[in-house]
């Protein structure tokens, strides 16, 4: 169990630190919206499905121990005392904004913030990363559990911290993203009790009881459904759902004990808030691309094992993307990173497409090159003109 704010980051403290936060913000100077002006975000334009001026950007793990700044807090508090006491919360979702200026700010938080609403507790430990002591392997644990019905009393931090970016990026053309784990990563993760490179322990319950895993994933679906939605009240504008442990399915697992439940999710939220546009990452989904040529979400997410007009050519016209540079690229002297993110760009085209990396900012990653990263989504417009390609034109086959 995390510590209580209370415990090692007193009331004074947290007084303290919001005066410090509210006093170091500083007037966005690259991307704000004009006064008065009633076009929505760039990145939220995109998601839609519109016609824009250039490629939007955001980074995947963008709020990281790779900043100085972020590491402040990461090496003195818990994850979740940082996660779930908001002004720490809120600080950290904004950092990147400020430094960067990317298209979309995701909330710091974690896939597994809403499982202690469920009744399965856990804890991110420093170098172990999340731990689940008791893991749901059985049906009678799977009934125990207790359905997400009130989040606003369980998870009353999620709406402050929330509610409170969204004020702080009005007037700007940012996009405020919410996100969730998809039930089966959030069923693997319980199941395992911690990160396991083989996911034995959740494919033995998959082999031998697949109605435990089942149940535990429609149990997780409805709550999900909930959660996401509560996001979505609180402010968010995006919702992304992280598959983040799909490369343990083979794609019949996939379409059995995955997609068909993220699919639900996001069936759910579209009924409900048709104008939020839901995105779908799947870790290792590069593999399973032909299952997602008609997918119930707005934009599909690659990661970097793809090239990205392949990818487009594999999903259809229609389908918008996000994605895929390889992260690992960001380390890379600052032409490099120019050059191989203007080939994503150029083999995404100028329409329907989020630029990202195909998986989270890598730990130790030198801070300016996320923000050559970020300019380099600055100057897509420009870089489509060059190459005869009209920003939101469909002039790419398969797009």
């Amino acid at each position: 169990m995390q510590q209580t704010v209370g415990s090692a980051f007193g009331r004074s403290d947290v007084r303290q630190f919001a005066g410090r936060r509210a006093g170091s913000r500083r007037v966005p100077t690259v991307t704000c919206q004009a006064a008065g002006s009633k076009q929505d975000p760039l990145l939220l334009r995109v998601a839609r499905g519109e016609d824009a001026e250039r490629t939007p950007v955001w980074l995947m793990r963008q709020a990281g121990r790779y900043m100085a700044a972020f590491r402040q807090f990461s090496d003195k508090y818990p994850f979740r005392m940082r996660s779930e006491t908001p002004d720490i919360a809120i600080e950290l979702s904004m950092q990147p904004w400020r430094a960067f200026k990317p298209d979309g700010v995701i909330f710091f938080s974690d896939i597994l913030t809403p499982l202690p609403a469920l009744g399965i507790e856990f804890d991110v430990i420093k170098g172990k990363g999340p731990q689940i002591a008791t893991p749901i392997r059985s049906m009678d644990q799977v009934k125990a559990l207790r359905p997400m019905s009130d989040p606003a009393s369980s998870l009353p931090f999620i709406n402050t911290i929330l509610s409170t970016i969204s004020k702080e990026l009005q007037g700007t053309e940012a996009t405020l993203l919410g996100f969730i784990g998809t039930p089966w990563t959030l069923a693997a993760y319980a199941m395992e009790g911690k990160g396991d490179k083989d996911c034995k322990e959740t494919k033995k319950v998959m082999m031998h009881n697949p109605e435990v895993l089942h149940a535990f994933l429609n149990h997780l679906t409805e709550a999900l459904i909930v959660y996401a939605g509560y996001q979505i009240e609180s402010g968010a504008q995006v919702i992304q759902l992280f598959d983040s442990w799909a490369h343990h399915l083979s794609p019949d697992q996939f379409a059995e004990f995955s997609l068909p439940y993220a699919d639900r999710v996001t069936q759910a939220l579209k009924a409900k808030y048709p104008h939020v546009p839901v995105i779908f990452h799947a870790n290792g989904g590069t593999g399973k691309l032909e299952q997602l040529t008609k997918p119930t979400a707005d934009v599909v997410g690659l990661d970097w094992a793809v090239d990205i007009k392949v990818a487009r050519q594999t999903l259809g016209a229609g389908v918008k993307v996000q994605g895929n540079l390889d992260p690992m690229v960001l380390f890379a002297p600052e032409e490099k990173i120019m050059e191989e993110t203007n080939k994503v760009l150029l083999a995404a085209g100028p329409r329907g497409h989020i630029l990202n990396v195909g998986h989270g900012v890598v730990q130790g990653t030198p801070e300016g090159n996320v923000g050559v990263f970020c300019e380099a989504a600055r100057q897509s417009g420009a870089l489509f003109a060059k190459h005869g390609l009209k920003a939101g034109s469909k002039q790419l086959v398969g797009v």
